[in-house]
């Protein structure tokens, strides 16, 4: 397969093979009251103390909730205005999930970078139609694949012939109930398909359904998980983020303060 290594998301940020480490982060989910903006706008303020490249994501639904009453997000209309926002306000790169083949399009004429959900990992529908936009792709791996399967994920994308590049996101895996361990070896044999790999540090926290009726984490073991994945050689880190994660409508507990 020849697959794209690095892959140019925008204009600005290149992830991959002889590439800076880069860093995508965002809230879980775009909350009311201008919250995403502000986030957007504090994450340039360290981008450019850093100097770190930096895609900037959110959600504007959460359709894998554990709970039906828990807050999902402003849907994707009013999702895709608040993107444009940012872009126009700056100047970011943005990233977001896709959830069905139908939303696909509409959602790459704004958004840079199309993110598969862990859940949808094996989705050849959703693969495809991601990839037709001619949009790069970001994939999770699902907490219940082997790093090595990922290839057929990686083949579904480059085999369409649309894809702009594909890079592949290690999150944890399923261990027993309610729970998620890193296995570091993952992020070398997914990078064997020639894809980037990103390792997302907030995700691999989560305690799945731990809590009644919601997801809960350990948000202290973010900044270990962090240096063993760099050390490990990452091509970029995902971390979701929130100024005050204890009151986050999703994800809190597993959340990085925007501060740190």
């Amino acid at each position: 397969m020849d697959v794209p290594n690095p892959v140019l998301i925008g204009d600005s940020v290149s992830i991959g093979r002889g590439q800076p480490l880069a860093l995508i982060a965002g809230p879980c989910v775009m909350e009311p009251n201008d919250l995403t903006l502000r986030i957007a706008r504090k994450l340039l303020e360290i981008r450019d103390e850093l100097g770190i490249p930096l895609i900037f994501k959110a959600s504007f639904d959460k359709a894998n909730r554990t709970s039906r009453s828990s807050y999902r997000g402003p849907g994707m209309e009013e999702g895709l205005r608040i993107f444009e926002r940012v872009k126009s306000e700056t100047g970011l790169p943005v990233t977001t999930d896709v959830h069905e083949t139908a939303q696909a399009a509409s959602i790459a004429e704004v958004v840079d970078l199309l993110q598969i959900p862990a859940f949808l990992a094996r989705q050849t529908d959703l693969l495809e139609a991601a990839a037709a936009t001619g949009r790069p792709i970001n994939v999770k791996k699902g907490q219940f694949m082997a790093p090595w399967d990922m290839k057929h994920v990686v083949s579904k994308v480059v085999e369409s012939g649309k894809g702009a590049g594909i890079l592949l996101t290690e999150r944890g895996t399923t261990f027993g109930y309610g729970r998620l361990v890193n296995d570091f070896r993952a992020i070398p044999q997914m990078q064997s398909t020639g894809a980037p790999v990103v390792f997302d540090a907030t995700h691999s926290v989560q305690l799945p359904s731990a809590g009644d009726g919601f997801t809960t984490g350990e948000r202290a073991m973010v900044p270990t998980l962090v240096r063993a994945a760099v050390a490990a050689g990452c091509d970029a880190l995902f971390l979701e983020v929130h100024p005050q994660p204890d009151q986050a409508l999703s994800d809190g507990p597993n959340a990085l303060r925007l501060d740190d």
